[in-house]
């Protein structure tokens, strides 16, 4: 059940690091051990969330990979989730049941993705790829030459190939010099080596100066004539600030214009944003997309628990808690040029302090480490309250173009 449950969230990566969607699977509470029944819980509460009567599927052309017990395959709720944006990860055994397979063939010809999980494809499992539109591979490095041939006749067929378990950078560029489409896992928290210079550009310390004068009320027109020396920042600025919904009815037309309909408070969360996001062609498209969820995950999990005025600084706190990694070096450093509040470091630093533990709440949706149930506790935030909070700021996020 969702209400005893945590949704862990994985990103799917194309070869160029951008985020082709996300695995979205389950870690049971503290209390609680999963059952083959939470599959179809979890799909109802995605419909739910994402997929909204008046607005549609909320994740735009992001898919969603679910793990597909034979309870959830032969059940009615896969029809509440949009079929061209999910694909239902299945085992190859799953086939040999004939009610499971006939069901999956009729979820396969009304649009929905199937991945094939532990298939021989030397074996006879090799007859099943007509049936499916993805296919998990093992990249096996002391096996190149074998893999190499296999995946280029997987190739000359529709099947988009994912790779799961990629430990190194390495090993990555390797599958993606092998034609595989999609990866699984959390190597993108680790910089790749040589992607971007490290330490701030140009574009960031200038943000940085932004950042520092909104923080002591300078004026707007201080605001201005710093902004002006860089057109594109301000271009990008003004578009996040346009793309967040605030229902004002009426688009932000200037940096003066923002400031009188939104204050201050604002301003300093979408120059955070701009932070993130301001490195320039080199750096990780997934990094930002997961900053920009932190930031606003962060956000939603402290409403009602820390002060209205203050939940701006746990948006920044989630925004920055990447930029060591954006930048390419340690947190310290990057603080050093940054002159944040002692609580938002302290959550940096250690993710202790008033702001710490909802980092690492927001943290730890991301990875199925077995924290989530502790540190939800630790907060008095319900299995509930966490999963509406993800997905919610997961939906927020597409909003918001990079």
């Amino acid at each position: 059940m969702l209400d005893t449950n945590f949704i862990v969230r994985e990103p799917l990566l194309d070869p160029k690091q951008k985020v082709l969607g996300y695995e979205l699977s389950l870690q049971a509470g503290s209390a609680t051990t999963l059952s083959a029944s939470d599959g179809v819980d979890l799909v109802e509460f995605i419909a739910k969330e994402l997929n909204r009567q008046e607005s549609g599927w909320m994740l735009e052309d992001n898919l969603v990979f679910l793990d597909a017990s034979p309870t959830l395959i032969l059940s009615e709720a896969m029809v509440a989730l949009p079929p061209k944006n999910v694909v239902l990860t299945v085992l190859a055994s799953d086939f040999s049941n004939p009610e499971v397979a006939q069901a999956l063939k009729a979820m396969r010809a009304e649009g929905y993705g199937i991945s094939l999980r532990d298939a021989d494809l030397n074996g006879h499992d090799k007859a099943l790829l007509p049936l499916v539109t993805h296919i998990e591979v093992a990249f096996d490095p002391e096996h190149l030459a074998a893999q190499a041939r296999l995946y280029a006749s997987l190739k000359q067929t529709s099947l988009r190939m994912v790779a799961r378990g990629i430990q190194t950078w390495e090993a990555y560029d390797s599958c993606a010099s092998l034609g595989l489409d999609a990866f699984v896992g959390n190597l993108y928290m680790t910089t790749k080596p040589g992607s971007h210079p490290k330490g701030l550009n140009p574009a960031q310390a200038m943000i940085l100066q932004l950042m520092d004068m909104v923080r002591k009320n300078a004026d707007v027109r201080q605001l201005e004539g710093v902004l002006k020396r860089d057109a594109g920042l301000s271009y990008k600025l003004l578009r996040y600030i346009n793309s967040a919904g605030f229902g004002l009815g009426a688009e932000i037309q200037s940096l003066r214009h923002a400031v009188t309909m939104l204050g201050y408070s604002p301003l300093y969360r979408w120059l955070s944003v701009l932070m993130a996001t301001a490195g320039g062609g080199g750096y990780s498209p997934v990094l930002m997309q997961t900053a920009v969820v932190r930031g606003r995950f962060a956000e939603l999990l402290g409403k009602g628990f820390i002060p209205k005025a203050e939940l701006e600084n746990l948006f920044v706190a989630g925004m920055f808690s990447l930029l060591d990694r954006l930048l390419g070096i340690p947190m310290d450093e990057v603080l050093s040029n940054i002159q944040l509040s002692e609580p938002v470091t302290q959550a940096l630093l250690t993710r202790e302090g008033m702001y710490g533990p909802f980092l690492a709440l927001a943290e730890s949706c991301e990875k199925n480490n077995g924290k989530i149930g502790e540190l939800a506790d630790s907060l008095f935030i319900s299995p509930a309250q966490v999963n509406e909070a993800h997905l919610a700021a997961l939906a927020w996020a597409q909003n918001v173009k990079h």
